[in-house]
């Protein structure tokens, strides 16, 4: 069954309706009578009738819609009768088709039809009057339509001020949300309510109107008393207002905005029509002018040319307040203000490249001499071929002097790789600075969109170009160097692979058109000077890694750092701390303190933070006037910075004087370090296990050493019956770091012997090399990072596998010279040397 309000008004007879209207309540022609409940007999088996999504209340009159089979049934039978009186109760679900008994409110409202009328769809249009609050106490009837036994529910009326206040204050609040509903008829205030004296009647009438959900319109009817209608009318209304206000002011805003834009474009307008009378263009062709002007002098290509007029005749034809106008301008000022035929002059001066990379970096002699390589190669190569072109010029093809003059340009692409601290990204600056080329470094750390690279095309709002093409725009030159720092760390996952992207970048033979999703033009990249950082290469792709030339650095050696320190990290830490370079100075002695006792690093990092920390202390006591110079001296630095951090050499005498324990050399990614293994036995059988964290490498390493020493025991003067009778534990400390590799094979082999033979591993000395169950040491990386470790904690012996011995040649002189190395073949050699 279906009741809704009346919406058609005109479906009944004039004569019958003429004060209706859809969902209000009638108030004329039907005289609601005040004391309905001792007037109506209620009938036994009421016919019930369940509305849907709204509630009528008693003393108000509201016209009904009856379309369901099983309500025309009771509207036909109950028009028969002669007082027509029926129970409306609102169904608890206003989207349930058919309610029944536990479907609807328990309190309703028990009315009188007043008039009816059958609309040529068949649906019944009622005129029904509220009497008064009923209960339904049960029901006595499900079919064909529902009829229950109800008792009648009086609501309790009490007088005085305070119901007269409240009344007063629900009127004013009506009076304003009529002013905000415009489907609120005027009069109806100013007549109907006005002239109401029944407070009841008065509360279920503003009731009708209140827009609410179906809940609160049934607590107003269910509320006992008429006090507390009133109140919950008073925050229904509130709530109400404060939307509606609220509604009212945000519709103001916009129309005040709607009107100030209709406002600007007649302005607009008014000042294009007096510029065209006084012979001046308008803000938009001067602009269109402008625009033209910078793509003929901007040198762009062809097609870039093309693409750049073609999009200005579009801006032209848009008025400025479109959308694409804004996208189509922004598009234009990328295109004319990049660097399309703007380029520095290189200043391929070997005198003077080498001594900008010796200003500016100490150490590091075989690295300035490869870039000092790549310089003259690329000045060679671009002067003397030059000189062909252009005894050639008489009859050149269109394109090719310029696109051998490209290929010219092209060269390696660096990859400087190694641990950070130790200059790869300054070195970088200090090759732009030696060419006279601007310098851009963009870092690739946790980039994982491939849009940083090639851009966002333009259908996506608030597009840009790749950080490329933004570089180029920013140092307005065609051939910088840019440097792609922390490429190792590129990430990739849905949003695409930037390293992929990368390999057009990268590749000579591709990047003279490289095409930005963004400008989607050719811009040629080939004189670009590309140059990449890394502290570890596996990461890269291998694609990737195939168009780069790999330059290692290694860390720096003791008396390397003491340089850096004095040339550079101290007098920039003075600068940046306020002092002159005469208020305060550092012994070589503290220097090496600090860098002994303090760090730990293949870089200079942790260093200049340790001289940051003395020069801060000497800036307080210069600050308070306590000095007016300070020399720091070795035995200033542990005052300032406390007890030493790092041990130098008497950890290792520590932990090496007992059986059982060998120092290895280890490579990471943040340089070489030192490790150590130890080696226990106990009462047991057979038994073998190791701890650490060790990989899956490295647990095979340890296996492999523990084979050897059991297949020679006898050669090594291990007694037969030993393993029989003995577990062994190996262990290699720090297990909270993961460690992989097969470098360490030789050290546990050594760990091992020494422990079973009693015989402790020299102090001085420390090891590396891969295993084998013949008894064979096998070649290993990272030799240079892994000596200067050693270097680093004052061993001065090294035990290297023998096929690593052109690795030797990588080392500074200085290390070479202060240090002894042994290049084993076999294991024994490696016994014969390490044991005591």
């Amino acid at each position: 069954m279906t009741q809704e309000p009346l919406q058609d008004q005109a479906e009944i007879p004039v004569e019958e309706a003429d004060s209706t209207s859809a969902g209000i309540p009638v108030q004329a022609n039907i005289e609601i009578t005040n004391n309905a409940e001792e007037e109506v007999k209620i009938p036994p088996d009421l016919p019930i009738l369940p509305l849907r999504g709204m509630v009528v209340y008693p003393h108000t009159a509201m016209p009904l819609t009856i379309g369901q089979p099983r309500s025309l049934k009771l509207v036909d039978e109950v028009v028969t009768s002669n007082d027509r009186i029926i129970g409306l109760f609102t169904a608890l679900d206003p989207e349930q088709e058919v309610p029944g008994p536990d479907d609807v409110y328990k309190i309703g409202t028990l009315a009188q039809i007043h008039r009816l009328f059958r609309a040529p769809d068949g649906t019944v249009r009622l005129l029904v009057q509220g009497l008064s609050r009923i209960t339904i106490d049960e029901f006595t009837q499900i079919e064909p339509f529902l009829r229950a036994n109800v008792t009648l529910s009086p609501e309790t009326v009490e007088e005085g001020i305070e119901v007269e206040a409240l009344m007063r204050n629900v009127m004013d609040q009506f009076t304003r949300l009529a002013e905000l509903v415009p489907n609120i008829p005027a009069d109806l205030i100013t007549n109907a309510l006005s002239n109401v004296d029944d407070a009841l009647q008065f509360a279920y009438s503003i009731a009708t109107y209140v827009r609410v959900d179906l809940e609160k319109q049934q607590t107003v009817l269910e509320l006992p008393t008429l006090t507390a209608k009133l109140r919950h009318l008073m925050n229904l209304l509130a709530k109400e207002l404060e939307v509606l206000e609220l509604g009212r002011k945000i519709q103001h805003d916009a129309q005040s905005e709607m009107e100030k834009v209709q406002r600007e474009y007649f302005l607009r307008e008014q000042l294009k029509a007096i510029q065209r009378e006084l012979g001046e263009g308008d803000e938009q062709t001067v602009e269109i002018e402008e625009f033209r002007q910078k793509i003929e002098t901007a040198g762009m290509s062809t097609e870039a040319e093309r693409e750049a007029r073609r999009e200005l005749d579009r801006l032209a034809k848009l008025p400025t307040a479109a959308a694409e106008y804004g996208v189509i301008r922004t598009y234009l000022d990328w295109l004319v203000e990049l660097p399309w035929q703007k380029r520095t002059e290189d200043r391929l001066d070997i005198a003077h490249a080498s001594d900008v990379l010796n200003e500016d970096h100490y150490g590091l002699e075989d690295i300035k001499e490869r870039i000092l390589e790549f310089l003259a190669v690329r000045k060679l190569r671009l002067e003397r071929h030059l000189t062909v072109e252009e005894q050639d010029a008489a009859q050149p093809e269109p394109d090719n002097l310029q696109n051998r003059i490209r290929r010219l340009r092209e060269g390696a692409i660096l990859c400087f790789v190694g641990p950070p601290g130790v200059g790869k990204s300054s070195l970088g600056a200090s090759i732009a600075r030696a060419l006279g080329r601007e310098f851009v470094r963009m870092s690739l750390g946790g980039v994982r969109d491939e849009a940083e690279i090639r851009g966002f095309r333009r259908t996506y709002v608030g597009a840009m170009p790749g950080r490329l093409v933004q570089s180029l725009r920013r140092v307005g030159t065609r051939n910088p160097i840019i440097m792609l720092d922390e490429i190792d760390k590129l990430g990739r996952d849905f949003r695409g692979d930037p390293a992929s992207a990368l390999l057009e970048v990268l590749d000579p033979e591709q990047n003279h058109e490289f095409r930005d999703h963004y400008l989607d033009v050719a811009f040629d990249l080939s004189e670009v000077m590309f140059i990449t950082t890394a502290n570890e290469l596996d990461p890269i792709p291998a694609p990737l890694r195939d168009r780069m030339e790999i330059i290692r650095l290694s860390g720096y050696t003791e008396r390397e750092k003491q340089q850096i320190a004095q040339r550079y990290l101290v007098p920039r830490q003075i600068r940046q701390h306020g002092l002159h370079a005469e208020e305060v100075s550092i012994e070589e002695a503290a220097l090496l303190s600090l860098v002994r006792n303090y760090t730990r690093e293949a870089g200079v990092r942790e260093l200049e933070r340790q001289i940051g920390s003395v020069i801060r202390k000497v800036a307080t006591q210069i600050a308070e006037g306590k000095v007016e110079h300070y020399k720091v001296q070795e035995d200033d630095i542990r005052t300032f910075l406390g007890y030493p951090k790092m041990g130098y050499h008497d950890e290792i005498e520590e932990r090496t004087d007992l059986p059982g324990v060998a120092v290895g050399l280890a490579w990471t990614p943040t340089g070489g370090d030192v490790l150590f293994v130890e080696a226990a036995q106990m009462q047991g059988k057979q038994s073998f296990q190791y701890t650490g964290q060790l990989g899956e490498v490295m647990q095979e390493s340890a296996r492999a050493a523990y084979s050897y020493v059991r297949a020679n025991a006898g050669a090594l003067g291990i007694e037969s019956h030993y393993f029989d009778q003995h577990d062994i534990h190996l262990h290699v400390p720090a297990g909270a770091i993961p460690k992989d590799g097969p470098s360490a094979g030789v050290t546990m082999a050594t760990a091992l012997v020494s422990l079973i033979t009693r015989r402790p591993v020299r102090s001085n000395m420390a090891m590396t090399g891969e295993i084998t169950l013949r008894g064979l040491v096998l070649p290993v990386g990272g030799i240079k990072d892994k000596v200067l470790a050693a270097e680093r904690r004052g061993l001065d012996t090294v035990i290297l596998p023998k096929r690593n011995a052109p690795d030797l040649d990588d080392l500074p002189e200085e290390v070479r010279n202060t240090m002894h190395f042994v290049l084993a073949e076999r294991v024994e050699d490696v016994l014969h040397h390490a044991l005591m």
